[in-house]
């Protein structure tokens, strides 16, 4: 069975989230999405998990679903958990996503963490621990557990991480890097840049949202080949068998908030070749640069760019339909028209995910805009131009050169 997960997300107690990040929005948002498997996150909260515990029914082993829902949307037990601690006389920042296969897991897992720290403050608690305890701690509750770095390489909260991070998974987890078999990747890499280090050959990539509101789940994704069950999915991650896992869905990492070098509040983006130049110091204010993601992979990185190891799980590129959207309609963000013609490509066509990969351009056509079509089509062959992002702001993508949308409209018109 096809199954697309999302397994890293936030709920509405995680800071910087939507109020309408629930269980019934999370449902109905999958589905338009298109993905089979959403995490729940934030399992550590006490209110969500309580949440979670009274709204969810089991469903396949591991897996739970809405109560009195006909959709076939499941939800794994998901949190992501804010390690900040000192190591080797360095102050450390690591995220790590954990997978649980039960309420008895998670219930220990929070009875652990509860005693460390607060779990109240916030769905993703922060806590003085090192990782390393903190697989300790998940792995004792339930060896069928899933511990999983975040978004490896984001400068500040992560295991690679250019300001707080460690330059191995060996490094930082120690006797319990062989519990560790997959990272993620983050919104500002992708796989191709992860397999220029030989280090993570044995790991395998996995990609996620981290949506902070249901609109934006999916936005990266695994696309598995499996049973519909918590056991199949995590022996497909861990096994990391192209049969089983056959791809990820991927943003083009220079869109991501963190690919280049550079400094927000001064305007500054940089290359890793610019700000070698300046010795990795702000060329407007003369502060350090937050050295960004494409950099960090170069300085651990021991192959060529175009490296490709044997039995890799291959990747695909998109930017999600609202963003093709007003690129197509020539619009800043989005208006009344965007949500227009999203819903009326969903309505006719199914969800967002099969639109982007499967459905042929004249079908697109029937239903919307040629300039929407011709956008779509672009984004599949990777025809798009992005203002990478940097130093927390994300890039700007170009699908269309200034006026073209009208052209592609009039030729359409005339033929």
């Amino acid at each position: 069975m096809k199954i697309i997960a999302d397994l890293h997300i936030h709920s509405k107690y995680s800071r910087a989230t939507s109020p309408r990040t629930n269980l019934e929005n999370l449902t109905k948002w999958a589905q338009i999405k298109g993905v089979t498997v959403l995490g729940t996150g934030d399992f550590t909260h006490p209110e969500w998990f309580q949440e979670i515990k009274e709204k969810l029914e089991p469903a396949e082993p591991g897996l739970f679903k809405l109560k009195n829902s006909l959709t076939k949307i499941r939800f794994i037990l998901t949190a992501e958990i804010s390690c900040i601690y000192s190591k080797k006389n360095r102050v450390r920042k690591i995220h790590i996503v954990v997978l649980a296969p039960s309420f008895k897991a998670v219930e220990k897992i929070n009875d652990h963490l509860g005693a460390i720290g607060n779990l109240k403050s916030d769905g993703r608690p922060i806590l003085g621990l090192d990782a390393k305890e903190l697989a300790k701690i998940i792995l004792n509750a339930s060896p069928e557990c899933l511990v999983i770095p975040a978004h490896v390489w984001t400068p500040w909260f992560s295991l690679f991480g250019s300001k707080s991070g460690f330059d191995s998974i060996e490094e930082c987890f120690e006797e319990y890097s062989k519990h560790i078999f997959a990272i993620e990747t983050g919104l500002s890499s992708n796989p191709a840049m992860n397999w220029r280090l030989s280090a993570l050959d044995n790991i395998t990539l996995i990609s996620n949202s981290d949506a902070h509101s249901p609109e934006k789940i999916g936005r990266e994704a695994n696309v598995f080949d499996t049973e519909l069950s918590y056991p199949a999915i995590m022996q497909a991650i861990k096994d990391k068998d192209p049969k089983r896992f056959l791809y990820t869905i991927e943003f083009f990492p220079q869109e991501g908030k963190y690919h280049y070098d550079g400094h927000r509040n001064c305007d500054i983006s940089l290359s890793p070749q610019e700000s070698k130049k300046y010795n990795n110091i702000c060329p407007r204010c003369g502060r350090s640069l937050t050295i960004g993601v494409l950099n960090r992979v170069n300085e651990l990185a021991d192959r060529a760019e175009s490296f490709k190891p044997e039995n890799e799980i291959p990747f695909k590129s998109l930017i999600r339909l609202e963003e093709i959207i007003i690129e197509s309609l020539g619009v800043r963000s989005k208006t009344k028209s965007v949500e227009r013609e999203y819903h009326k490509l969903i309505d006719e066509l199914g969800n967002e995910f099969s639109i982007l990969l499967d459905v042929p351009r004249e079908e697109i056509e029937r239903i919307s805009l040629p300039e929407i079509a011709e956008g779509i089509v672009r984004v599949r062959e990777g025809k798009v131009f992005i203002e990478p992002g940097y130093d927390g702001v994300y890039g700007k993508v170009k699908i269309f050169s200034k006026g073209e949308q009208k052209k592609i409209t009039k030729q359409k018109t005339l033929f």
